[in-house]
């Protein structure tokens, strides 16, 4: 687990503000079967497949698949920058993510995205420790990471999680 206990404080606040701000219908479903912050870093290891939404110019919602790294209670993720959704995200930086396992875990995500690589500019204070961490996660060589690959953070506004079954998660991703 790599997350502070003040980003598990932030985390937890942002999932109980989410879930206190929603739909009565939303609240029915997850206020029994969500997770806490520290709960949630320790099931969401590794690479997790994200779909991410973004929105085209003409106002229509686009999805797609992207690699997601859940680390200090945000959500990483890249594309290369050639790829349309990097095109969306710079013209209009908010986006959604969900990431689902089957019916046992669901963490949906609305936010703002914050290039941490831009091209010709300066790149995020961080960025050298999570260039690190993405270099041991897929190998230094995988990319130009200079030129091929743009990575985002996305800082969310909402963000709920539904696991109706801790054990069964916790089992499974200690498999």
């Amino acid at each position: 687990m790599r997350d502070t206990p003040e980003e598990l404080r932030e985390l937890q606040a942002l999932l109980d503000a989410s879930l206190s701000r929603s739909t009565s219908h939303l609240r029915s479903i997850v206020t029994e079967r969500t997770l806490t912050a520290e709960q949630l870093t320790q099931i969401l290891t590794g690479m997790c497949t994200l779909a991410l939404s973004t929105v085209t110019a003409k106002g229509e919602p686009r999805i797609s698949g992207v690699d997601g790294h859940f680390l200090h209670g945000k959500w990483y993720f890249g594309t290369a920058r050639s790829a349309a959704k990097a095109r969306h995200l710079a013209a209009r930086p908010a986006a959604s993510v969900a990431h689902m396992r089957g019916e046992d875990l669901g963490v949906f995500t609305h936010g703002t995205v914050e290039i941490l690589n831009p091209q010709g500019g300066e790149p995020a204070p961080d960025w050298p420790d999570l260039l690190a961490y993405f270099k041991d996660f897929y190998g230094d060589d995988a990319f130009d990471w200079d030129d091929e690959v743009v990575y985002y953070r996305l800082h969310p506004h909402w963000m709920t999680v539904y696991a109706p079954d801790l054990a069964k998660l916790t089992a499974a991703s200690q498999s």
